[in-house]
């Protein structure tokens, strides 16, 4: 299985001990404490569930500033977005800039419980021209109506850096107890069902028929044991279908679908940043963590609105230097129904087709159908998807 980044072994910063978890859990309440930002929060659990191997904790700024821009921390790690605490200035107390470890707590659980403790190392100020900086490297648009812009600019101005020790992971394995697994939990899985080669397929979205046949697109071409579908499971725009719901659809896909143990479902506890080209290395990182040997990485991959190109984020990887990462990618294109082969293709494969002879439908006309009750093409999507989805939308009009 291929190894994890920049580490011989996973790095997991969550507290597996359950006398040391409890004794730092009782520490914490002690201990000046601060509510971080979703991102932070977000950081957190994939720092604890060894996705961001082989990093110890939160960045300072010349770190922050130096991955955003040559995408390497200071001691030369690769590493494509910066993991960083930051908050509001008028949130740090006086007891908080004199301790030396400090208590994190979550936004997104109701009573705000502590989810990690930091060991403290610097508390700096981020200026505007050095979050600029960030935002236009990591992002490569300063316009604030990028959802990934705008909740960057609105973190705060002060940089807390230091290493921490992750006490739980937020809200995901309660809401979503058979969907989320830290990367040691997929390695564990991938190794159990005797997997050497897995490719990756990453979501935000339910799967219609043309990333179910990216997926054994893919599978077939670097001849793959098995698939890994890993679907983000935190925040994400308004507009996007919920986990619950994408995850319920991409089971009964798997189910009706594939052939048994062929597939691993799976998530993550990450919140989405729609960084186009530097989200799909960072999704390359962690899934490479995870001990996959390929990740797929589609037209607009983790895109938003039509702020990168198509396959910018195919082409960020050309220009990587050697040795960043160990994890192939397979290159996924525009991917329809062909009506001259009366299956889904990747249109690169088949320059001899013209527009017309494909099926498309537009995200819009999708969601217009599905509310009102209309079935969706069976050249489109499974028709157990689309019921799935159906219901969904029809709530929300009906709400």
């Amino acid at each position: 299985m291929i190894k994890p980044h920049g580490s011989d072994t996973l790095t997991p910063l969550y507290v597996a001990d359950d006398d040391r978890r409890a004794k730092l859990v009782a520490e914490a309440e002690g201990l000046p404490s601060v509510l971080i930002s979703s991102a932070a929060a977000a950081s957190a659990v994939m720092l604890g569930a060894g996705y961001f191997t082989p990093l110890t904790g939160y960045m300072n700024v010349a770190d922050a500033i130096s991955v955003a821009k040559d995408m390497k921390t200071g001691n030369g790690l690769f590493w494509p977005v910066p993991v960083v605490n930051i908050v509001p200035s008028d949130s740090i107390s006086e007891a908080v800039h004199q301790a030396g470890k400090i208590a994190l707590r979550d936004p997104n659980v109701e009573g705000n419980p502590v989810i990690a403790i930091q060991t403290v190392e610097s508390i700096e100020s981020l200026s505007d021209s050095q979050r600029d900086t960030i935002i236009n490297n990591v992002f490569r648009t300063s316009d604030t109506e990028h959802p990934g812009v705008a909740n960057f600019a609105a973190l705060g101005d002060r940089v807390i850096a230091g290493p921490i020790e992750v006490l739980n992971y937020s809200y995901f394995p309660v809401d979503f107890p058979d969907t989320f697994q830290t990367a040691m939990e997929i390695r564990a899985s991938i190794e159990k069902m005797g997997w050497d080669k897995v490719v990756a397929f990453q979501t935000r979205n339910p799967m219609h028929l043309a990333h179910e046949e990216l997926c054994r697109i893919a599978q077939k071409a670097v001849d793959a044991d098995g698939i890994l579908i890993h679907m983000l499971l935190g925040k994400l725009k308004p507009g996007d279908i919920p986990a619950d719901v994408r995850d319920a659809a991409i089971r009964k896909m798997v189910e009706v679908y594939f052939p048994e143990n062929t597939v691993l479902i799976s998530g993550y506890g990450f919140d989405m940043l729609y960084a186009g080209p530097r989200e799909a290395l960072l999704h390359a990182v962690f899934r490479q963590n995870c001990g996959c040997s390929h990740l797929i990485v589609g037209r607009d991959h983790a895109g938003v609105g039509k702020y990168y190109g198509a396959f910018d984020a195919q082409e960020i990887f050309d220009d990587l230097p050697e040795g960043s990462l160990e994890i192939d990618i397979f290159r996924g294109d525009f991917t329809l129904w062909s009506k001259k082969l009366h299956k889904v293709v990747m249109m690169k494969d088949h320059p001899d087709h013209t527009p017309d002879d494909y099926i498309f439908l537009s995200g819009t006309k999708v969601r217009e159908m599905l509310s009102a009750g209309q079935p969706l093409p069976k050249e489109f999507s499974r028709p157990e998807v689309a019921e799935i989805l159906m219901k969904y939308y029809q709530e929300q009009a009906n709400a």
